[in-house]
């Protein structure tokens, strides 16, 4: 690899890396960021085990068991056995969960239209070409 596509790829992962974290601390409200991630990564596999929740995040099990119990008890997600194995709970969200996940969502994306409605409209360009070249990059995963 040649030495600028090093550094434009070092400087895109710095880039996206702090745009996450401005992101995430412009969202969450009351929850933490275990939490959003947790109630995106329920959304996204549609009733999941817990151990599918711990491979999708990429915890141990037993953390992934004390952050469910924690936000059952806030009411964002509701917890079932498997109606094939007893052994197995289901987690989905609740509907105060999906209003929670639905708020962050929207926070994310409300900080985001600030940001580009105070660009120029050359710059806001840019901004959607490079939307469509980061979407680009994804296809592959």
């Amino acid at each position: 690899m040649d030495k600028q596509t090093s550094e434009t790829a070092t400087s895109l992962r710095r880039s996206i890396n702090r745009l996450s974290r401005k992101l995430r601390n412009s969202a969450l409200g009351g929850i933490t960021p275990a939490q959003a991630s947790l109630l995106a990564a329920i959304d996204r596999y549609e009733n999941p085990s817990l151990g599918d929740l711990a491979v999708a995040e990429q915890v141990q099990p037993p953390s992934v068991t004390r952050l469910v119990k924690t936000m059952e008890q806030a009411g964002l997600i509701a917890c079932a056995e498997d109606t094939q194995d007893r052994r197995c709970t289901r987690v989905r969200l609740t509907p105060l969960g999906r209003k929670e996940l639905l708020a962050i969502r929207r926070r994310k994306t409300e900080f985001l239209e600030r940001k580009l409605l105070s660009l120029s409209t050359g710059d806001q360009k840019k901004a959607h070409e490079l939307a469509s070249f980061l979407e680009m990059l994804l296809e592959d995963e």
